[in-house]
């Protein structure tokens, strides 16, 4: 394949993947149309088949295309910090801001697969994987440098992906504040859930230690 043929079939794929993000994030998957999607690109169905062998493929796509976006932004924002806990606070700050500046895209990241069952559920785990990721490698630094308690990191990661997923469901369907709004009380929250001081209580404490009360 020549390079101009290449470069054009990149082309028409970020087209179609622009145009199913917005059908998709507007219906949901299940009453998302693929012909919606080839009138707003002026693609044939076979042309968009011919990317895109399946409708579930596509979605994929277009969550694989925003998931590699807010990694990268999440990355960009850890490389910048002074430290490595200020590094995982600021890569949760760019996810929440991310979100916050697109509804839409946090309204399909997180919930308008739902019809599509398992398979969604997979995908999710596996984005969410990814940011857990970014977040555990700097929790891992800032345990090595003493900013945080000796706790599982990788356990922390997803307690704060799964905070973070709370307050955006509650922004996205029972009128809660943002997620950029939410963000300076939850970083603290969270900052303080791995402390030294806050690790050596839950440590000591008689749940913890198996006492009876």
């Amino acid at each position: 394949m020549s390079e101009s043929s290449t470069k054009q079939r990149i082309q028409t794929r970020e087209r179609i993947l622009e145009a199913a993000e917005t059908i998709f994030a507007d219906h949901g998957y299940h009453d998302a149309l693929i012909d919606e999607i080839g009138k707003k690109t002026s693609i044939s169905k076979g042309g968009l088949y011919f990317h895109f062998p399946s409708k579930e493929e596509l979605f994929f796509a277009v969550m694989d295309r925003h998931a590699n976006k807010l990694v990268s932004r999440a990355e960009k924002a850890a490389a910048k910090a002074a430290s490595p806990l200020d590094a995982a606070e600021a890569a949760l700050d760019a996810v929440l801001s991310a979100l916050s500046a697109q509804k839409r895209l946090a309204r399909l990241l997180i919930t308008q697969g739902y019809s599509m069952g398992n398979a969604f559920e997979a995908k999710r785990v596996e984005m969410f994987d990814r940011f857990a990721a970014v977040i555990n490698r700097q929790l891992i630094e800032a345990r090595q440098a003493g900013q945080i308690g000796e706790l599982d990191t990788d356990l922390a990661s997803r307690v704060w992906l799964g905070a973070v997923n709370e307050v955006v469901v509650h922004w996205l369907f029972a009128g809660g504040p943002s997620p950029s709004r939410a963000a300076p009380d939850l970083k603290k929250m969270l900052v303080a859930s791995v402390s030294p001081d806050a690790v050596a209580r839950r440590e000591f404490s008689p749940l913890s230690s198996g006492a009876s009360t």
